[in-house]
């Protein structure tokens, strides 16, 4: 569907996602199935006071756009039955694949990467794994620079084609460190050439059109801080670990 048609198709909603923790509803547009998140249905953050969740995530997008990955699917800020809000067209995900898991402790699947050790609800001892794919790996990289503080293992769609989406990224670009993930397992490795040149990417596109799209989004201290944070990523050439200062895996981690 053409641009267009998204933003001024009359946009009928179908149902609300319960319990989401802010207003979120799902419609279609023109026969698009479309995510909705009305700005009047976003509940304050002490520690996001700037902005909001609909802008950060029209942000998201457009840094995804700028890496050439395809993570984020295509969202737009625009009127809708509750006022303004985000619209995100509708990715349904493969449930045969689990790219996010909690198996039994230390029973690393063929293919995934342990992240850490915990205990479920009955108190058994489980693991926290995702799969090793570049998809997935791509994703992480995406996390670093727009500072997500919120990727939950069920913010990863898998597609039937191996593709991995990611949702929900009102908690991003922050100026302080904030990222807080469920993606840790392949901390240390080092940055591949494909993964460079999308950092390099968004960085040039910071300079041009990308600047722009995220100055009439974020604070002009955000921007700066996204740039801060690739060239850092860049400089020092590996996937990050965590930060003590910080809690580094959301929770709940689904």
């Amino acid at each position: 569907m053409e641009r267009s048609e998204l933003l001024t198709g009359e946009l009928t909603l179908h149902g609300r996602v319960m319990p989401a923790s802010n207003a979120t509803f799902v419609g279609e547009v023109a026969g698009t199935r479309v995510v909705y998140k009305p700005v009047a249905g976003e509940r304050p953050l002490w520690d996001f006071p700037d902005g909001t969740l609909a802008a950060r995530e029209v942000a998201a997008y457009a840094v995804s756009e700028a890496f050439a990955w395809d993570v984020v699917p295509r969202t737009f800020i625009r009127d809708g039955p509750h006022g303004p809000g985000m619209v995100q067209v509708w990715c349904e995900p493969d449930p045969a694949q689990v790219p996010v898991d909690i198996v039994a402790a230390g029973a690393v699947p063929a293919g995934y990467l342990h992240v850490f050790d915990g205990v479920d609800g009955q108190d058994r001892p489980v693991s926290l794994v995702h799969e090793d794919s570049p998809a997935l790996r791509r994703m992480a990289v995406f996390d670093i620079v727009v500072n997500n503080a919120d990727r939950k293992g069920g913010h990863v769609l898998a597609m039937v084609d191996g593709h991995r989406h990611g949702v929900d990224h009102g908690l991003t670009f922050h100026v302080e460190h904030k990222l807080r993930t469920v993606l840790w397992g392949w901390l240390g490795d080092l940055l591949t050439d494909a993964e460079r040149a999308g950092v390099e990417r968004v960085l040039a596109a910071l300079d041009g059109d990308l600047g722009q799209r995220l100055g009439g989004l974020l604070t002009p201290r955000e921007v700066e801080a996204t740039r801060a944070r690739a060239r850092a990523l860049l400089a020092a050439g590996e996937m990050p670990a965590p930060r003590d200062e910080w809690p580094v895996i959301p929770w709940p981690p689904f």
